[in-house]
C-alpha cells in the first residue's frame, strides 16, 4: 500500500485561510466551509478546456479594468472558496491569492461529476450569503454546455435569470452587456 507523500494533521480548531498554505500542491482543490476543510479532486481536461473557453469569452467582452480569473480564491463568511472563474471588479486590489467577495461581480462554476452537489446547492448558498451579485453554473448537456444564469435577490438567495443552451446565442447583461455563444465552446 502506498504511503502518503505529505503528512498533515487537522488543526485543533476550525480551519482558517492561513492553514491552506500548509497543504500540498497536489492538484486537489482545498476550500473551507464553516471552518471545515473540503477537498475536491482535480477536474479532467474537458472541464478545464470548457472553463478556459468561457473565461476567454468573458475576457474578450470585458470592459477596461475588469479581470476574469481562473481559480482565484474568494473569501466568504466563515470560509474560502475557489470558483472555476471569477470576475473581479476594476477597483479590486491586485496581486492577491484570496479576493474579498465584495470585489466579485460574477462567479462561474463548471459542473463536474465530483462537484455536482457543491455547484448546485452548497456553493450558490454561500456565494449568495457573501453578497456576490451573479452566479453561473455550467453543465455539460447531451448536446453541449448549458449555462444557468442566476442573480442575487434581496441579498439572500439567487433567482434564475435564464438558461442558455448550447445552440442559443443570447445577449446578457451580467456582469456587463455581451453576447454569449455556447456553440463556440467545447461539447
Amino acid at each position: 500500500m502506498a504511503q502518503p507523500t505529505h503528512e498533515w494533521r487537522p488543526p485543533e480548531r476550525a480551519w482558517r485561510e492561513q492553514d491552506l498554505f500548509d497543504l500540498p500542491e497536489d492538484g486537489n482543490r482545498y476550500e473551507i466551509i464553516d471552518g471545515s476543510l473540503h477537498v475536491t479532486p482535480p477536474a479532467g481536461p474537458d472541464h478545464h478546456e470548457l472553463a478556459d473557453d468561457i473565461r476567454m469569452s468573458l475576457r474578450q467582452a470585458a470592459p477596461a479594468g475588469w479581470r476574469v480569473i481562473r481559480e482565484i480564491g474568494v473569501r466568504i463568511p466563515d470560509g474560502n472558496l475557489i470558483p472555476d472563474i471569477t470576475v473581479v471588479r476594476p477597483e479590486a486590489p491586485r496581486g492577491r491569492l484570496w479576493t474579498d467577495a465584495a470585489d466579485v461581480a460574477l462567479v462561474v462554476e463548471v459542473e463536474s461529476p465530483n462537484s455536482r452537489r457543491q455547484d448546485r446547492f452548497t456553493k450558490p448558498a454561500l456565494y449568495a450569503e457573501a453578497g456576490i451579485t451573479h452566479y453561473w453554473r455550467v453543465e455539460r448537456g447531451d448536446f453541449g454546455p448549458v449555462v444557468y444564469r442566476h442573480q442575487l435577490v434581496k441579498g439572500i438567495h439567487y433567482d434564475l435569470l435564464g438558461t442558455v443552451g448550447p445552440d442559443d446565442p443570447v445577449e446578457v447583461s451580467e456582469p456587463w452587456p455581451m453576447r454569449l455563444e455556447p456553440s463556440d465552446w467545447p461539447r
